[in-house]
């Protein structure tokens, strides 16, 4: 387990860390139908309720937009010192997307792993066909590594690609807060 994370401020948003109590409303979003279409059937309140108290080896913070859950972002650490890195997954429900929100919640959370965290190297692994997610993680600065065939399986229970991408620390495109 990491130690606890900070919250961590942008310019629009705030990531910070969950309480159990952000469980039903993160679970509310997890049912939307653009979130669901990307992350499947959502966890259990109880579950996102547990990962919020850090019973998990990912690290669940809720994103805040003027004092409302827009959504979440987690990362996951490779401690193992030769393959030390840090992965990245998030989502944001439909009343949040469209105005660069996931893209701000990805830098600034990328910053943290580099400048705090320590990690020189980033990974972030969406669908191949979520062309929005992946614009975004480019303008932060993650460069496309390879597709993974049939990487995870979609809620129709089909089996999709997912893109692989990372960033290494120099390549993090630092947007002012």
């Amino acid at each position: 387990m990491t130690s606890p994370t900070p919250t961590l401020l942008g310019k629009r948003l705030v990531l910070r860390p969950g309480d159990p109590a952000d469980a039903m409303e993160l679970h509310r979003i997890r049912t939307e139908g653009s979130v669901r279409q990307w992350w499947g059937t959502p966890d259990p309140e109880d579950v996102i309720a547990a990962e919020l108290r850090g019973e998990s080896d990912e690290v669940l913070l809720v994103i805040e937009v003027e004092g409302e859950i827009a959504g979440s972002i987690q990362y996951l650490e490779e401690n193992e010192p030769d393959y030390r890195h840090a992965g990245i997954d998030i989502y944001l429900s439909d009343r949040f997307r469209g105005r660069g929100l996931g893209t701000e919640a990805v830098a600034v959370l990328a910053a943290y792993l580099i400048d705090v965290r320590g990690h020189h190297r980033l990974t972030i692994d969406p669908a191949l066909a979520n062309e929005t997610a992946i614009r975004a993680y480019e303008r932060v600065g993650f460069r496309r590594v390879g597709i993974m065939r049939q990487y995870e399986r979609a809620p129709d229970g089909t089996l999709h690609d997912g893109l692989l991408l990372d960033l290494l620390a120099e390549e993090l495109v630092r947007f002012t807060t």
